[in-house]
């Protein structure tokens, strides 16, 4: 079962990673497979009931690869964790099944309690670099994560999630992979095209509405004055593009 585990762990890496040039390469020089490898040992003393090897063991993987995973955590299979230092996984977080994990991403906890702390990612989840999980919630099949995000609330299923605090798009163009993306069958860092700041994206669509607004302003004033209207002065109109490139 653990052979048939790494095999399928050395081909994902091999399927996601145009880096990787042979299966003996992924093997020796690729820690996310190494840390994974040592983590279902570590999981399954955790089960029964041997903690303090499971946390020996969970220790000196951390310090073979920089990786941090908790023995109680739960991970699902084709699971690649790519570059990986620095990637913090807690005692109940859940990863599900072809979800993808970048260097620097924590899944971490907000509560001292000892229940359900930490989140639950779905099939086919990818976590951009740098981006913290926090809480006892759940990101959604095919979610994507962007670099450095902070995501304290639930994700939808399909949606992305960026910023800090994270905020979620939904729209149809947002879901939509880049091309190269979709042909590996994952979004590389969390980034898909146009993802970008949904507030970002708000003000935007604000400016314009604003600039629209004024240009029709502007054609009724210049109707009413031909039908000999007297029509005072109305505010000086926004420069949308200069306003535009200001947020972007």
């Amino acid at each position: 079962m653990l052979f048939t585990r790494l095999r399928e762990d050395i081909a994902t890496v091999m399927d996601k990673d145009p880096a990787a040039r042979s299966a003996f390469e992924v093997l020796l020089c690729y820690p996310g497979v190494h840390a994974l490898a040592i983590h279902r040992t570590a999981h399954a003393l955790w089960g029964v009931g041997f903690v303090v090897l499971a946390r020996w063991l969970s220790h000196l993987a951390r310090w073979l690869t920089g990786i941090e995973i908790h023995p109680g955590a739960t991970v699902g299979r084709r699971v690649f964790i790519d570059h990986g230092m620095g990637v913090v996984i807690g005692e109940t977080a859940e990863i599900g099944d072809d979800c993808t994990i970048y260097q620097g991403v924590t899944l971490g906890g907000t509560s001292l309690n000892q229940g359900k702390r930490h989140p639950t990612l779905h099939r086919g989840v990818v976590v951009g670099a740098g981006a913290k999980v926090l809480g006892p919630f759940s990101v959604g099949a095919g979610a994507r994560i962007g670099s450095n995000s902070v995501v304290i609330k639930e994700v939808p299923a399909g949606a992305t999630a960026v910023g800090i605090p994270a905020r979620v798009i939904l729209e149809e163009d947002d879901k939509r992979r880049e091309e190269q993306a979709a042909k590996m069958g994952f979004s590389a860092y969390g980034v898909t095209q146009g993802a970008s700041d949904p507030l970002s994206l708000a003000l935007h669509r604000l400016i314009d509405h604003v600039a629209e607004q004024d240009r029709q302003i502007d054609e009724l004033t210049d109707a009413l004055q031909k039908l000999g209207a007297r029509v005072q002065d109305v505010l000086e109109p926004i420069d949308a593009g200069k306003l535009n490139r200001m947020v972007e």
